[in-house]
């Protein structure tokens, strides 16, 4: 029976770690995270999974200190897994095991290498994503492929679905290339580094709305930060207006400059290039906001910069 260290959180640690359980991997040692009072917990626990099928585990602030180095490497693992483990591992933990170690990254690499790559790829108007199990390096997300699995991305698909999507890819990737990594018989692929990028985490203030992006722009981001995430905003001088659902009509017939509307019992939002979308939920200043209330406190126009 093969051994192994796991580094997990999120739901891709809750699935991938399953996945390691049901292919009989040891899992002989599992590190993760403390919940952040201070965060939106929307997701799975390893914890907890841990707790479910009696797996020691641990929650370092660092994992690359001498004492968690030693620790993994008294193991004497045959592999090292990192499923959405937030903190990088350095040479001396990825060093410690005798077959290697390994990462799933929710993207297609080498596309969108850093962090939050679901959230990215929405940004920037992807139609796919997916994960991607490849071999761990002290630089991130720039190792051999293992296997991919993909996924769409519809027009209309907010973060937390794709992130769902990318969960179950993930599980698929890791279930179908595990047999291979245990026998010793999977193929390497190098990257291609050119056709993609790193990408850097992101802020609640990254979501404020720039109205000189298309209707299409300004969509991506409001559906790649709604919920569970802090919303995409614009600050008007009636409070805070934050859009969290949105869809790209081909325009109702009115022109006018960037604003948000009503027209019909219904509210819209004007870009600067005239491109409309229609805006299913919204609040401003921390209520909710619909077509009647913004002809009271608006006269039915709401300028946006």
């Amino acid at each position: 029976m093969s051994r192994a260290v796991v580094f997990a959180y999120h739901n891709v640690g809750v699935r991938c770690l399953k996945v390691l359980l049901a292919r009989g991997v040891d899992v002989a040692l599992v590190v993760t995270h403390e919940d952040n009072p201070n965060e939106n917990i929307w997701f799975g626990s390893v914890a907890q999974v841990c707790r479910d099928y009696d797996i020691p585990f641990i929650t370092p602030e660092n994992p690359n200190t001498p004492e968690v180095e030693q620790q993994v490497a008294a193991l004497n693992a045959d592999f090292l897994f990192s499923f959405y483990y937030r903190n990088m591992l350095k040479a001396p933990l990825l060093e410690s095991v005798k077959r290697g170690a390994f990462n799933m990254h929710g993207s297609l690499l080498p596309k969108y290498r850093g962090r939050v790559p679901v959230n990215w790829a929405i940004i920037k108007g992807e139609t796919e994503a997916g994960a991607t199990l490849h071999v761990m390096n002290v630089k991130p997300d720039n190792g051999p492929l293992v296997a991919q699995q993909a996924v769409p991305i519809l027009p209309d698909d907010t973060a937390e679905e794709v992130f769902v999507k990318v969960t179950v890819a993930a599980e698929q990737c890791l279930y179908n290339a595990l047999p291979g990594l245990l026998d010793g018989t999977a193929v390497f692929t190098q990257q291609d580094l050119s056709q993609g990028g790193y990408f850097g985490g992101r802020k609640a203030e990254d979501g404020r709305i720039d109205w000189q992006q298309s209707a299409t722009q300004v969509h991506n981001l409001v559906r790649a930060v709604t919920h569970p995430y802090p919303g995409a905003f614009t600050d008007t001088p009636h409070g805070r207006l934050i859009l969290w659902r949105t869809r790209v009509v081909a325009g109702n017939g009115a022109t006018g400059p960037v604003a948000l509307f009503s027209e019909a019992d219904r509210l819209f939002a004007r870009s600067a290039d005239g491109s409309v979308l229609r805006v299913f939920d919204a609040e401003l200043a921390g209520q909710t906001l619909t077509a009647e209330t913004l002809t009271r406190i608006a006269g039915g126009a709401l300028p946006l910069v």
